[in-house]
């Protein structure tokens, strides 16, 4: 009756209850049919056993809100984001956790505000200031290591910036293949990092080859999906691009012995299309390979940036990179998942990076954490049948909050630090109106929340040296 899975057996089903319905009760007859087309959905008939999904998460570094065509942004040719945001959800309500790189990613890999785990800050590269021997520490869960234990085969290419010293290597942290740097950014020709150190990965050795970051990245996240076709696996995709070095393909390096002179090199603008292009061509051949193995049907790909642009646009938002306003952190978002994910979807769901670990896991089927509980919240309401997630709050660096449309500042950079900004983002997206002195009694109800998340994440953080 049953197979080895737990799950009841197709045939013993159709041979038993369809025929007692059909008798019966034969208006059950399509609901049954249609309970059973689910049940295809999820399990694999013929082995018996449940078929977990596979899952890519892309992330870009420094691209701005108004950089893809889907967007907005006219600046840029990006047919594969623009490709992807047709064929599956676009967010339009997205952020990350953080407004600079470590930080977001440590939300991220963990599901819960970087805060808890000591990294609100850019780890750095120069070994002579304190947060350069700061990582994420091997206490913390990771979507990896969930994963994992789950059967999963696990790989990162690209950036890890969560830590320098080998003992953070990500190979610590769930991820079976690391291919890539761990440093914030490095010559996307001489690998080389801002401290002119060498910094190109393959597991826990320095072992550098020729290319291109962006080439690189891209090559051997298709050759892992290759691999491990035929078995459940989780790739991070954390691209370098678009942050600065400012190079393209094609490109000299710009640190090293060989270094181009900064006079001789091309317009900027021109050199960041070209980085974003590289970029955009590598997310069509990692769709073009899931298309052509037959493993788009069961992969989610999830696409976003890790915050707001240092060199692209913010389209209709205030601030950049580094800034508490929605441009620091209001992100774009996009997945797909063909026959799950409506295609051309857009979703206003108030949603954030930390959400990506517990969404993976419930469609991996894995029960969350309760050592480490989640901050973030599942979007599989969302995107499987464009359902509103029950209302909450969003937070920022102590300084700032989201509920619901309305957005609370402290001290947003530009201002000053003991000034008060709340915006109603739905009448008000760029930020520009500030409705502080006409709705006291809603600033000093969300000053008091802040306040609580504050003192709530800055309890048994993780050490860091």
């Amino acid at each position: 009756m049953n197979c080895q899975c737990g799950c009841v057996s197709f045939s013993w089903v159709s041979r038993n209850v369809l025929q007692r319905w059909s008798v019966v009760r034969p208006a059950c007859v399509l609901q049954f049919l249609v309970w059973c087309g689910l049940l295809f959905i999820q399990v694999d008939v013929f082995g018996g056993e449940a078929k977990l999904p596979n899952f890519v998460i892309i992330m870009a570094d420094d691209m701005g809100y108004g950089d893809a065509g889907c967007y907005g942004g006219t600046h840029i040719e990006t047919p594969n984001l623009d490709r992807l945001a047709a064929s599956g959800m676009r967010f339009t309500d997205f952020h990350s956790s953080g407004n600079v790189c470590s930080p977001t990613r440590a939300g991220l890999l963990t599901g819960r505000y970087q805060y808890r785990a000591g990294l609100d800050q850019v780890v750095n590269a120069d070994p002579a200031i304190p947060a350069h021997h700061t990582g994420l520490q091997r206490e913390e869960f990771t979507f990896a290591e969930a994963l994992k234990q789950k059967g999963y085969a696990t790989a990162l290419m690209g950036k890890w910036h969560l830590g320098y010293d080998v003992t953070f290597n990500p190979t610590h942290q769930g991820f079976d293949q690391f291919f890539g740097f761990v440093s914030g950014n490095i010559d996307y020709v001489s690998h080389l990092d801002r401290m002119n150190q060498a910094d190109w990965w393959q597991g826990r050795e320095l072992r550098d080859e020729p290319g291109y970051t962006t080439h690189l990245i891209t090559r051997h996240a298709v050759e892992f999906i290759e691999q491990h076709r035929d078995q459940p696996f989780c790739l991070y995709v954390a691209h370098e691009a678009v942050h600065a070095p400012w190079q393209a393909p094609g490109d000299p390096a710009v640190r090293g012995p060989v270094a181009q002179s900064r006079d001789s090199r091309k317009p900027r603008a021109e050199t960041f299309r070209s980085m974003m292009a590289a970029m955009d061509d590598g997310l069509g051949r990692i769709m073009e390979r899931l298309d052509s193995l037959g493993l788009a049907g069961n992969t989610l790909v999830f696409f976003l940036s890790d915050n707001g642009p240092a060199g692209g646009s913010a389209g209709p938002l205030r601030g950049r990179k580094s800034s508490d306003w929605e441009g620091g952190h209001r992100v774009p978002a996009i997945a797909r998942w063909p026959g799950r994910i409506k295609a051309g979807a857009v979703s206003g769901q108030l949603s954030m990076s930390i959400d990506l670990m517990p969404t993976m896991l419930e469609f991996a089927g894995i029960e969350f954490p309760t050592e480490r509980p989640f901050d973030g919240q599942s979007l599989v309401p969302t995107l499987l049948d464009e359902k509103a997630l029950k209302p909450r709050q969003l937070f920022w660096n102590h300084r700032a909050m989201r509920d619901g449309h309305w957005k609370l500042i402290l001290g947003g950079k530009g201002t000053e630090r003991d000034s008060v900004g709340l915006y109603n983002l739905d009448l008000d997206i760029g930020e520009s109106k500030n409705l502080a002195e006409a709705y006291p009694e809603r600033v000093a109800a969300m000053r008091l929340q802040l306040k609580k998340w504050s003192a709530d994440v800055r309890t048994n953080v993780t050490p860091q040296p």
